[in-house]
């Protein structure tokens, strides 16, 4: 027998209209049937055969409505408590009821929880009480729990919490697995107890064995108006089914320094954790979505004796608060500890060693889509360097190169990103619209692409090219065709080689159509050795990547002069100019100016100068397009 216990005795008093005139609060409706008779299915899908229904205000109401359970497939035990005793007080008065091990809900909360996991895990773990945690948007008004990275729990920290104290966000969500040997045998005299304010942390006093078992699964309270609107509206966009581990799911990936907190060399204390301004709003707009997220950041402060595991548990329960404040949350931290170089003093050679958790290695990733039930392919990596880059590369990923941290200036890698943007908040804009638009937008123009085709996609500074070449990429993937992007900015010209200021003074035009013209009438594979232009010094450099092409592989040839130079343009495939709202690109191309450190005043100067030597040629081009694209904002 598998048995669940459910806390239905609530009023509901700050439900007010919602819940309906004296209705008891488990009876609420949502969407069509009471808020308990989900909570009960949602067992009985999970093997759940009997549950004990703690009840109180308008007792008669449940029992009437529900019976013996037999139209649920389950047996229903009704118990009234003779007055309010607290959670922990009503379950301890009916101590007869309780099975050896059984299962706790609250009779308020909405949730979509794989049981059978939740259940399987308390028995693995070897605890006499099980608590499922998760990350919320509020914890400062909300019991943590602290746990080690075996689940262990270390502490409970009730609220208010000291405002100048960093604590994880790690929620105790009012869903219990216990086994009835670690409940004090019930004295006869019905007291009011808590059991996360009371019970919980005394025992955890006396040595019971508690484990936290840490989730992103839908779990909310809908003791106010505001929350049952919010529960009510999750369940009609089908949030809350998404939010559980049933289903892989797609996810944000975040790097960590410089990502999320101001780079500040290695950070070996919580004193130099500091957010980067609008880091608390984009994360919590990921929250708000169905995507999961995850940190996962390299940590060899601790291979090299920097700092301590507990000293980086500090940091990361800085980092959480720091969120929290924002009504911002991540579902996961994961680092790695390793690093492959000795050398350093007060090293720890244990952990001096090549694994497969340090990035670029795919170890967080995949640890994280096991934990949290990930659709890898489906998924994106944010970070500030080129490591970044290569890891979502390796793991078959989406990757967003933010222009905040590294900035790709680490040049470790060659890898392109798939997605650049200044900040993290219009990264995540983009991966929660933006994305989905422009693959509406692009399916046309991938469906006239053959395998072996080489596309041409050009148009302006700045509207968006790149962008689009990445999500051609991935349709065409879809379809299973191969494809390569070809940035035509390889071929930039250094500056002290430009003869003047039109645009076939800065590309290298007879050098791009001996390298690519060839491309168009390929039958095998072809070995492509792509020249390098280095952004910060101007300067264009031999040593670039090399890219094996195959047969039947389409090629995306990307670049501002894609339709402008003759050889080229001649044995394309399709032609594709990419148009944007000139006040869109204006703004994209004097932020981008900006954050190379230049003056406003010289890159509204180099705007102008682009507007009088450069654009009026490439605009032409669209003439020669098969198909244009409007990226509009």
């Amino acid at each position: 027998m598998k048995q669940v216990v459910i806390l239905a005795g609530g009023k509901g008093t700050r439900l007010g209209t919602r819940l309906g005139e004296n209705l008891p609060k488990p009876m609420m409706d949502v969407a069509g049937k009471p808020l308990l008779q989900h909570q009960l299915e949602l067992a009985h899908r999970h093997g759940f055969n009997e549950a004990v229904l703690f009840t109180g205000y308008r007792a008669e109401a449940i029992e009437s409505f529900f019976g013996d359970g037999a139209s649920l497939g389950m047996r229903l035990v009704h118990h009234r408590e003779p007055q309010p005793l607290g959670t922990a007080g009503a379950v301890m008065e009916g101590w007869e009821l309780l099975a050896e091990r059984f299962l706790v809900m609250y009779g308020d909360t909405m949730l979509d929880v794989d049981l059978t996991r939740f259940w399987a895990a308390h028995e693995a773990s070897g605890a006499d009480v099980t608590l499922f945690l998760h990350p919320n948007d509020h914890p400062a008004d909300s019991d943590l729990v602290e746990v080690d990275d075996a689940g262990k729990v270390l502490a409970f920290h009730g609220y208010p919490h000291p405002p100048d104290r960093f604590l994880p966000n790690q929620v105790n969500a009012a869903l219990y697995v216990i086994e009835k040997r670690a409940l004090p045998a019930f004295s006869g005299q019905p007291r009011i107890i808590d059991f996360a304010k009371h019970l919980f942390p005394d025992l955890h006093r006396q040595g019971v064995r508690f484990f936290g078992y840490v989730s992103p699964e839908y779990i909310k309270d809908m003791g106010t108006p505001e929350r049952y609107d919010r529960v009510v509206g999750d369940l009609r966009s089908g949030k809350i089914a998404k939010r559980s581990l049933g289903a892989a799911q797609p996810a944000v990936f975040l790097d960590r320094d410089g990502t999320l907190i101001r780079e500040d060399g290695y950070i070996r204390t919580p004193e130099q954790v500091h957010l980067i301004d609008g880091v608390g709003s984009a994360v919590r707009r990921l929250n708000q979505s169905t995507l999961r997220t995850a940190i996962v950041t390299n940590q060899p402060v601790i291979a090299r004796g920097e700092a301590t595991e507990e000293t980086l548990r500090q940091i990361h329960y800085k980092l959480e608060t720091l969120l929290g404040r924002e009504g911002a949350y991540v579902d996961r931290i994961y680092f790695c500890p390793h690093h492959p170089d000795a050398g350093f003093p007060g090293e720890r050679r244990e952990l001096k060693i090549r694994c497969n958790c340090r990035k670029p290695a795919t170890g967080m990733l995949e640890q994280a889509a096991k934990d949290l039930v990930i659709d890898l392919p489906r998924s994106w990596l944010i970070g500030d360097s080129t490591v970044d880059v290569r890891t979502a590369r390796n793991a078959g990923m989406r990757s967003i190169l933010l222009r905040t941290g590294e900035a790709g200036r680490d040049a470790r890698f060659p890898d392109r990103p798939d997605y650049v943007f200044h900040t993290l908040g219009d990264a995540v804009d983009f991966a929660l619209q933006g994305h989905e638009a422009l693959r509406r937008k692009l399916a046309p123009v991938a469906e006239r692409i053959t395998p072996g085709m080489l596309v041409g996609i050009a148009g302006l500074a700045h509207s968006g090219k790149s962008s689009a070449s990445s999500v051609l990429r991935e349709l065409l993937a879809e379809r299973g065709l191969r494809v390569t992007i070809l940035s035509l900015d390889s071929w930039i010209r250094s500056a002290a080689d430009r003869s003047g200021p039109e645009p076939q003074h800065s590309y290298d035009y007879p050098a791009i159509e001996a390298a690519l013209t060839p491309l168009a009438s390929r039958t095998g594979a072809s070995t492509l050795r792509l020249p390098r232009y280095e952004r910060a010094s101007r300067t264009s450099h031999l040593d670039g990547e090399v890219v094996e092409v195959g047969g039947g592989e389409v090629l995306l040839v990307e670049g501002v002069v894609a339709l402008d130079v003759p050889g080229l343009q001649a044995a394309l495939g399709l032609k594709v100019f990419v148009d944007c709202d000139e006040s869109v690109r204006r703004e994209r191309f004097l932020r981008d100016y900006a954050w190379r450190g230049t003056s406003q005043e010289e890159a509204l100067g180099r705007y102008s100068e682009r507007e009088a030597h450069e654009n009026p040629r490439i605009r032409a081009t669209r003439e020669r397009a098969d198909v244009v694209v409007e990226m509009g904002t």
